[in-house]
């Protein structure tokens, strides 16, 4: 199964092609705010690429979100072009998911850290000191819902976040306790440190394109029900400010 992942919920721009779970050709930009410009490029560049190598496109992947309104809305437009125009399914997968398996791997070539019986938190920056997180067991399994979280102590934190089979409160920080490590990461991770000092802060993880296409070769991931109709997803309710650019007031 050949599918064409594409990830832009954060500031970071990538698409991939992946065979069965393995990327053969990704294209990103760390730098932000290029994804209107560069996403184009980059499928253009990728769909001759699996023209020359004699592939077929079987489906489309996209990260759906939470985290950047403008980001999500680029995605999902270009990714729903595109399964019109291939005439191939939508498979949406979540945005937290894609950054917990971009920790797991992190964590995997560095031979001196066992991260074993840890739990992964992502974290998408919702400005502020508000984060949207869920919790993640080592093998990328959800053990809470994703939420939009404010972080103010490690303690509060807990009782938002760490729910472990449907726990919380005191039980859920005795289940939280039971672990080894709690790790944190993602864009809204390192504004974090100072609240979260007995988390272990993971730097430099960000969601890419080729994280989405192993995550689909590793899991049953329903496909989109109804391309016309499918929204990313924003967690929280998009609020369109007034443009500050003349002549489009």
């Amino acid at each position: 199964m050949t599918v064409l992942c594409i990830e832009t919920s954060t500031s970071v721009c990538s698409a991939a092609i992946c065979t069965d779970g393995k990327p053969l050709k990704q294209c990103i930009c760390l730098e932000g705010s290029n994804h209107a410009r560069l996403l184009p490029l980059y499928i253009e560049e990728l769909l001759q690429y699996a023209k020359q190598q004699h592939l077929s496109i079987d489906a489309v992947a996209l990260s759906e979100g939470p985290g950047s309104y403008t980001g999500l809305r680029i995605g999902t437009s270009t990714a729903k072009g595109l399964c019109y125009g291939l005439n191939v399914p939508l498979i949406p997968v979540p945005t937290l998911q894609v950054l917990a398996q971009a920790a797991k791997e992190s964590l995997e070539n560095l031979s001196t850290f066992n991260f074993q019986l840890s739990t992964f938190i992502p974290m998408l920056d919702a400005r502020r000191m508000e984060v949207y997180t869920a919790l993640y067991d080592t093998d990328l399994q959800p053990l809470s819902e994703v939420k939009a979280v404010v972080v103010e102590n490690e303690e509060s934190f807990s009782e938002a976040v760490f729910q472990c089979n449907g726990l919380s409160g005191e039980a859920g920080l005795t289940a939280e306790r039971s672990y080894h490590k709690v790790i944190y990461f993602g864009d809204g991770a390192a504004k974090c440190q100072a609240v979260l000092p007995n988390w272990h802060y993971l730097p430099d993880i960000v969601p890419e394109a080729q994280y989405v296409g192993k995550l689909i070769a590793n899991g049953q991931w329903p496909k989109a029900d109804n391309l016309a109709y499918y929204e990313p997803f924003y967690l929280k309710e998009f609020i369109a400010a007034q443009s500050h650019v003349k002549g489009l007031n």
